[in-house]
């Protein structure tokens, strides 16, 4: 047995294929965890990896039929079938519902080989690879998405400011499986900051005034490992320490260093996501827009058009106005607009360059490959 992904997979289990011809395949089913401890399982069903199982003579065993599968789990695993075998109450536990599932499969095989066993008592290897998550992600094995998350997991990322829409940004990316998040910012954790950015950050931390970076390292290490502070902000002298990132987002109100910073990242062929948010208060209401542009080797010939140059006075963000929502919703356009770049959401229209505006709710994508 070995968990991978949020899932038990019980290997070595006999069973005999339409040839009469013994074999051995693989139980699969998503683990349900609290904690470090094992509940109930969530359903009855049992993936397979294998053919069809059959009888003695080589007839399909129909009492567990349930559907043909072409999933993937990862890890070399492909997941063919799938079995339906539900007691009056359901499984208590995963040694019943494994136990029953093997029982069912296995006698014909046994039967004709009675050497087989679906309890080999071999000895289990454990693998060297850690994962950067400290709990199993039994959400993505639910979802039965792992091999699709999966593609990030080489990825080393670049978080360039840590204000209120950089920090939704690292919340969403720390429930990813990327190699490595690296946090820039030279700025302490502030009052403004608790009110606009995720989670409760308590008075005695305020007091304590940490840096924005060591803050969140802290916070977000007990979900992940490989999350690295840099206390200290981008500029000219440093850029080069975003050469080796994959995906860079930069979440930073500094118009001029904004742009040189684009230009170094464009010229190093290093794709990015740039975010922005602009508030303005008119009739004792607030407008705006949100904005995510992206650049990429293929696409950055919309960029000089579309990142803001200078400064704007005008603009009540400015002043820390608490928005969480607004920061929360650039997050989520951005770490959208990066998933489809990675391969894990479909990207029909592949646009550099949305907006959307708060008044009139409407979400302009504009910027498109050609």
């Amino acid at each position: 047995m070995e968990i991978y992904g949020g899932h038990l997979i019980v290997h070595h289990i006999p069973y005999v294929t339409s040839e009469r011809k013994t074999e051995l395949g693989v139980f699969s089913c998503p683990l349900s965890i609290s904690g470090n401890k094992t509940g109930a399982p969530p359903d009855h069903v049992m993936k397979f990896s294998g053919s069809q199982p059959c009888d003695s003579n080589g007839r399909v065993i129909t009492g567990i039929v349930h559907r043909n599968l072409n999933e993937s789990l990862g890890n070399g695993l492909m997941l063919n079938l799938s079995f339906s075998n539900k007691p009056p109450n359901g499984y208590g536990n995963y040694y019943e519902k494994v136990t029953q599932y093997a029982k069912i499969i296995s006698a014909p095989a046994i039967f004709l080989d009675e050497t087989l066993t679906y309890k080999p008592y071999k000895p289990i290897v454990c693998s060297n690879e850690e994962s950067v998550f400290k709990y199993l992600d039994t959400n993505s094995s639910r979802a039965n998405i792992e091999a699709i998350n999966n593609k990030l997991e080489t990825q080393r990322i670049a978080l360039v400011g840590l204000g209120g829409t950089g920090s939704y940004i690292l919340d969403f990316v720390s429930k990813t499986c990327v190699q490595e998040i690296h946090l820039f910012d030279g700025d302490y954790l502030l009052n403004h900051n608790a009110f606009r950015s995720p989670g409760a950050v308590s008075l005695g931390k305020l007091i304590e005034k940490p840096l924005k970076v060591d803050y969140y390292a802290e916070l977000y290490s007990e979900i992940r490992r490989k999350i690295v502070p840099h206390g200290y902000y981008v500029f000219e002298s440093n850029f080069s320490e975003l050469k080796e990132m994959d995906y860079v987002f930069l979440c930073i109100d500094n118009n001029n260093i904004r742009n040189q910073c684009i230009d170094f990242l464009t010229q190093s062929n290093i794709p990015f996501i740039d975010v922005g948010l602009g508030v303005n208060v008119v009739d004792h209401k607030l407008i705006g827009t949100v904005r995510v542009t992206t650049g990429t080797g293929d696409k950055n010939d919309h960029l000089l058009r579309r990142i803001p140059k200078g400064d704007d006075q005008e603009n009540e963000y400015s002043t820390n106005i608490q928005i969480a929502d607004l920061n929360a919703m650039n997050a989520i356009l951005a770490v959208i607009k990066w998933k489809k770049l990675s391969g894990i959401y479909q990207d029909l229209s592949e646009e550099h360059h949305s907006t959307y505006s708060i008044n009139v709710s409407q979400l302009l994508n504009e910027e498109f490959e050609s």
